[in-house]
């Protein structure tokens, strides 16, 4: 399946789950649909539990320490370049200059960025994405929603993500195994590289679903908003 694929079907499940939702509100303002959500994340449970992590760990296990991080840096210097972009479109020009210099920096000589020479040398990852700007620019956040093998998101994040993904040169590579290769290689370096952090979560959580709702809202103000969000209305009240 080619990301640009992938992108419809999740928007189509972004619009069927508000749609089916609509009329089960739950006990939170952020999170509406919880009921429905919490199907989604037993869903995604039970498939990653079966096949994804399996996968992950296999990858970790077999693939040399070197290689993987090579991967990692390929696929972040990707990011890098949409950071850039949202930089922009935020009107933060010193993190602009950061990520245009760090996309420059590695891949013009780390190997189209396999190698991060940009972060050997100081320069700071900007991490912005197109959920943040909608943000910067006050577009809310909408409903929480859970979505199997996509993880935890909202409405403006995950419409980011749509735009992410359709904008990616990957998903332009004209090569079809090729292209899908790179996507494939992508997502399973995302999901080896939480391996350590989800079982933090269920250590520490008597919820998981609750836990990871609450840490992913909280970590995107925090993001939104550089590290300094106001106080929430509770919080005034």
């Amino acid at each position: 399946m080619t990301l640009r694929h992938h992108c419809l079907r999740t928007l189509a499940l972004l619009a069927v789950m508000l749609l089916v939702g609509g009329c089960a509100m739950g006990p939170t303002r952020e999170d509406p649909f919880e009921p429905m959500n919490r199907v989604s994340y037993r869903i995604h449970t039970t498939i990653d539990t079966a096949v994804v992590k399996p996968v992950a760990q296999a990858y970790v296990e077999l693939t040399p320490k070197p290689i993987r991080q090579a991967v990692t840096n390929f696929f972040g210097n990707i990011d890098d370049m949409f950071s850039f972009v949202n930089d922009v479109l935020q009107g933060k020009p010193d993190k602009a200059g950061h990520d245009l210099g760090r996309v420059i920096t590695n891949t013009g000589f780390g190997l189209l960025g396999l190698i991060d020479i940009a972060s050997d040398a100081g320069i700071p990852k900007g991490g912005e994405d197109f959920g943040q700007t909608f943000g910067v620019w006050g577009i809310d956040q909408g409903p929480y929603l859970f979505i199997p093998l996509f993880g935890p998101t909202t409405v403006r994040d995950g419409s980011g993500w749509l735009i992410r993904g359709y904008a990616t040169p990957i998903a332009h590579i004209n090569d079809a195994p090729t292209r899908d290769f790179l996507l494939g290689l992508n997502l399973l370096d995302l999901r080896a590289s939480a391996l350590q952090t989800e079982s933090l979560v269920n250590q520490a959580a008597l919820d998981p679903y609750t836990f990871i709702r609450r840490a992913y809202l909280q970590r995107r103000r925090y993001l939104v908003y550089d590290g300094q969000p106001p106080p929430e209305k509770e919080e005034e009240e």
